[in-house]
Order: C-alpha cells, then structure tokens, then sequence
C-alpha cells in the first residue's frame, strides 16, 4: 500500500505512519498511517476516489485545534488541509478556502473594513472546523456571518449549501451529520471603521489571554456550555482545578480548559475528562458534554 498511495500522488505531500502528535493542539496523538496535505480541490477528490478503491477510511482533522487523537492513532487515510488557504474579498462577503486560519480571515475582514467576525479574532481554528462546529466567542457565532459553504460530499461530489440549509445549531452544524468535506465557505460582513473593528479584537483578545491559558497546549474550551450553567463554574466549584492525571492537568487559570503541563498522552486528557464528568455530576447533578473532538483508535494493550 505504502508504494502504491506514494507513486499514485507524487505531486502530494503525503507521509506514513505520522504521530498526529505532532500536529494537534494539545501535542498528543497516535500514528495515522497515512497522512496528507492536498493543495486544491482535485488532489482532495483524487486522494477520496483512490481511498474508496482502496477501502481506506477517510479522516480529515482541519488544523486539529479542538481536537483529541486517541493514542492508538487513527487508520487509513488522514487529510490535513491548512494548504488550501486561500482568502479573497468582493464587496462585504470574504471567501476562504477551508484550510485557512480563522484568524487570518478575521485579519483580512479588518483590513477591507468589514465587520462582524470580530468575535472570531483569537479562535485558534481553520474556516472549514469552524463551520463544522459552528464555532463561536463572546456573543458570536459563524452562523451569524456564514453565507454559503462549499463542500465535497462521501461520493466526491462538489455542492453549495446555503446558511439556511446549515442546520446551525450551538456547536454543531449540518456538516457534522452529512459526512461533507468543508472545502471552502464565504461569510456576508457589514462595513465598518477599521479603527473601531481592531479596537474590538485587540479588546477581546486581551479578555482571552486574561483568562486562558494560551501558554500550554490546550485543545481550547473543552465541554459544552450545559443549558444554564457555566462548565468552568462548575469544574471549579467541584474543586478540580488542578487536577492532573499523567500530564493532562485542569487549567489553574480557567477551569475549561484541560493543558498539557508536559509529556501527557491522550489516554491522560481522556481521563481527566472522564474525572471531571464524573464529579460534576456527583456534585451537581450536570452531565458535562464535551465540546471537542475525540476520534481514533485506543490504543493496544500491551
């Protein structure tokens, strides 16, 4: 297979048997066994035929910021897509291919004098995990600025879905359901003061570096807002901030994040979840959801 995949695509910067750990937010992660950077859209429809001919699974895992990878890795093909990362402008509506930082976009969005994604300025995500998830800060969500997405479907087929056919819901999105490739999305802005749009990153970036803890791998906010709670409340009321197992420790700066206080595995944030889900519920009788991403395999037990 190694021989096969790598002659097929020459022109694909294609490695094998990769720890994803080297790629995930959090710095932990097992082997994919393949593991590829498409730059357009063709090598991503090439790469899912040959995949499908193959009986190779399909994974693609955006930049891997809200993201944990199992420690025994992930089988078949992954796909990472922070090549395809282009960002144009027409009048108020900003385009981006999937594999582009969110942040940029909210960059560009600021320099062409166009508002509305300012909420975004410091969500350390792609476009394309962004609209899968619905991402969203201090007030605002992608679906409030998503226009239409442009995805590749399971059969390879390329379509547009409009906003109104996103499903959008809080931290989900249709996408989620359908299996679809984001290959690229554009967002409707407003115009605005290039002054007063900065002013309110500059604001809101300053709130987060406040309160997170941006100096330690992290997968980012960790669980689900649960329906009238606060899931950091109720992890510090619990008295579990700085509860560690291995190297996955609660944040003592915000007790929603889980860091990576040095050589954690995702087997330790995956019982350090396990922990907290366990005692908040005891305590408070509030099942907290996670947010993030889990995929991949356990890994074998010796």
């Amino acid at each position: 297979m190694k021989a096969n995949i790598m002659a097929t695509f020459p022109q694909v910067k294609l490695l094998q048997n990769e720890p994803l750990s080297n790629y995930t937010n959090t710095k932990t992660g097992g082997k994919a066994d393949y593991l590829a950077f498409p730059k357009n859209l063709d090598e991503i429809q090439e790469l899912m035929l040959y995949a499908q001919k193959q009986g190779l699974p399909v994974t693609v895992i955006g930049n891997a910021s809200n993201l944990i990878v199992k420690d025994g890795g992930i089988r078949g093909l992954v796909m990472i897509l922070t090549e395809m990362n282009q960002i144009t402008v027409k009048d108020n509506d900003i385009t981006a291919e999937s594999g582009a930082s969110l942040i940029e976009v909210t960059k560009v969005a600021q320099r062409a004098s166009l508002s509305g994604l300012e909420f975004a300025a410091g969500i350390p995500g792609s476009v394309g995990g962004a609209i899968f998830m619905n991402a969203g800060a201090y007030g605002g969500e992608i679906s409030l600025v998503a226009d239409s997405v442009t995805v590749l479907t399971p059969e390879a087929q390329l379509k547009t879905i409009p906003r109104t056919d996103l499903d959008f819901a809080y931290r989900h999105s249709r996408v989620q359901d359908e299996g679809d490739i984001v290959i690229a999305a554009t967002f409707k802005l407003q115009t605005g003061d290039p002054a007063q749009i900065q002013a309110k990153m500059d604001e809101l970036n300053a709130r987060r570096a406040a309160k997170q803890p941006l100096d330690l791998p992290s997968c980012g906010s960790v669980f689900k807002r649960p329906t009238g709670y606060f899931a950091g409340k109720l992890i510090h009321d619990a008295g579990l901030q700085g509860y560690q197992s291995g190297g996955a420790q609660v944040s003592m700066k915000h007790a929603g994040f889980i860091v990576n206080v040095g050589h954690a595995t995702a087997t330790d944030y995956l019982a350090v979840i396990a922990h907290v889900q366990a005692t908040v519920l005891t305590q408070a009788g509030v099942h907290l959801e996670t947010e993030v991403r889990i995929i991949g395999e356990d890994p074998v037990s010796n």
